[in-house]
Parts: structure tokens; C-alpha cells; sequence
């Protein structure tokens, strides 16, 4: 565990350091421009669905990185194809402060039961707390929380999106494409690739919907 825990300080300053040459935001500016989101994601930034993800309030930084990865094929959104293309880095970081600033609507949290690779019919809402909160040790799984801070809302300077109301499919899917190596774009000391690869099927489904409730 101390070696991933190492790996994500290091991590921390990797993403500080790769986006000190983004164009700073201007939310104001923003807003028009991502009219071309709306669709997916709504205007502003709450999706009306759980298979596109909810921008708003997701950080800056995070964002930011994230549509240029997009662009730049470095995280592959087929969705998403050519929607970027004609996109400034000033027009994509104004749209990242733009989604940055607004205020993310929580999704909810739903009491259900999930089964342990043991064949144990567990609480769900209680595993997924126990792995936000704690990780596990047995599989050298770190606490969420220690990146994602306490009370879900991310580390917005160092680059960590919030996790606090968003969709569970949506959280769920991420954590599998980490896991299976389909989304690689968490540089290349992979944390999420070397925390989800540790992850069973049941812990991943019960951290999503914990973190889809998670309140202050």
C-alpha cells in the first residue's frame, strides 16, 4: 500500500507540473461555448443521463486535462469524435472553468445487497463506504478518500475530479476501463490502473454508489 500511496503524491505534482502551460479559463467566456456539450451533459454540466458523465463542479484542472486528452486521442470517447476539433486551448479552457464553477445535483445512493467473490451477500452501501474510506488492505487497495478527500469533492489543484453525485454507472464503468487498461490517460504512474486492478467486480459497483450519494 505505501507504494501506491508514494505513487500518488508523485502523481499529485505530475499533474500540477503537465498543466502549468494550459491556457487559463475564463468561465464567463465559457458558457457560450460549451453549448456544444449541452446535449450530453446539459448546460450545466449535470447530464440528464448516467451514460455521460456530470461535468459540473468536477474541477478545473481535471477537466481541462481531460478534453485535451480527448482531443489529442489520448483517452478514447468515441462519442466525442470531432466534437473538439475546432477548439482552441482557450476555447477548451474556458470551458472547463465554465463546468468547474457550477454545481454538481447528487444522483443518489441506493441500498442494495452485491456478492463477494466468496459467494457472501454483503451490504453494498457499507462495502463501498468501508472501500472509499479505508480501501483494503488485503489487496493493497488505498483508500479513495486519500485522493478524492473525505467528503468526495476531489483535490481540484492537484488535478483529482470530484467524485461526490456522480452517476454510479458512470463511476462503476471508469473503475472497469481503468482496471482493464481501455483508459489509460492517468499518466504513466497508472494510479487508477494499479488501484482498480486490485478491485473485484463488488467492490467497484459498491464504491460507485456509495461516492453517487456521498453528501458533506
Amino acid at each position: 500500500m505505501n507504494s501506491i500511496i508514494k505513487k500518488a503524491a508523485l502523481a499529485l505534482g505530475m499533474v500540477a507540473f503537465a498543466q502549468v502551460g494550459y491556457a487559463a479559463g475564463d468561465a464567463a467566456a465559457g458558457q457560450g461555448k460549451a453549448a456544444v456539450c449541452a446535449a450530453c451533459h446539459g448546460a450545466d454540466g449535470n447530464s440528464p443521463a448516467p451514460a455521460f458523465p456530470k461535468l459540473a463542479g468536477l474541477g478545473e484542472k481535471y477537466l481541462l486535462k481531460q478534453i485535451h486528452d480527448i482531443k489529442s486521442g489520448a483517452r478514447k470517447v468515441p462519442q466525442m469524435a470531432g466534437l473538439l476539433d475546432n477548439m482552441s486551448d482557450q476555447d477548451m479552457a474556458d470551458v472547463a472553468a465554465f463546468f468547474a464553477s457550477q454545481n454538481i445535483q447528487l444522483s443518489g445512493s441506493e441500498a442494495f445487497s452485491v456478492m463477494l467473490n466468496n459467494g457472501d451477500n454483503v451490504d453494498g452501501l457499507a462495502l463501498g463506504r468501508k472501500v472509499f474510506r479505508a480501501g483494503n488492505s488485503t489487496t493493497n487497495v488505498p483508500a479513495c478518500m486519500g485522493c478524492h478527500s473525505p467528503t468526495g469533492r476531489g483535490n481540484a489543484p492537484a488535478g483529482y475530479p470530484r467524485l461526490s453525485g456522480q452517476y454510479a454507472e458512470y463511476v462503476e464503468a471508469q473503475l472497469k476501463a481503468f482496471r482493464e487498461g481501455t483508459r489509460a490517460n492517468d499518466g504513466d504512474n497508472r494510479i487508477m490502473r494499479s488501484v482498480a486492478k486490485q478491485l473485484s467486480d463488488a467492490e467497484i459497483k459498491a464504491v460507485a454508489n456509495y461516492v453517487a450519494g456521498l453528501t458533506e
